[in-house]
C-alpha cells in the first residue's frame, strides 16, 4: 500500500465545483490503478498557536480546508499511473480549478 495525501484550501463558495472536480479526478485515478480515494471537507479545524492546517496552506478568509488521500497498491503503480496520465492527457485540466493550486500541499507516504 502507498498513500498520496493532499491538504487543499478551497473557497467555501466553490464546494460544489470542488466536488465535481474531485469526482472527475477520482474516476481518472481509479482507471489508472488507484484503489481508494477519500475527500474530506473541513468540519473542525482549530487555529494553532504555532502551526495548523490553515497556516500550512496560507488559507484566506472564506476558505475551507480539504484533506484528500489516495490509496495505491504501491509506489511503482502510482509512478506508472502518473507517467501514463501525462502521456494520455488525463491530467489536462479543463476549465477553472476551484482552488489555488499553488497553496496545495502534496505528500506521498509508505505505511509503517
Amino acid at each position: 500500500m502507498y498513500i498520496c495525501a493532499l491538504v487543499i484550501p478551497v473557497p467555501e463558495a466553490k464546494r460544489d465545483a470542488y466536488r465535481a472536480w474531485a469526482e472527475r479526478g477520482a474516476a481518472i485515478f481509479k482507471a489508472h490503478g488507484c484503489l481508494e480515494i477519500t475527500e474530506a471537507w473541513e468540519d473542525f479545524v482549530p487555529d494553532g498557536s504555532v502551526t495548523d492546517f490553515r497556516k500550512a496552506v496560507a488559507a484566506e478568509p472564506g476558505e475551507k480546508i480539504v484533506i484528500s488521500w489516495q490509496v495505491w497498491p504501491d509506489k511503482a503503480t502510482l509512478d506508472a499511473a502518473e507517467a501514463a496520465m501525462h502521456v494520455d492527457g488525463s491530467l489536462e485540466v479543463e476549465g477553472e480549478i476551484p482552488f489555488d493550486a499553488k497553496r496545495l500541499i502534496l505528500g506521498c507516504f509508505a505505511p509503517l
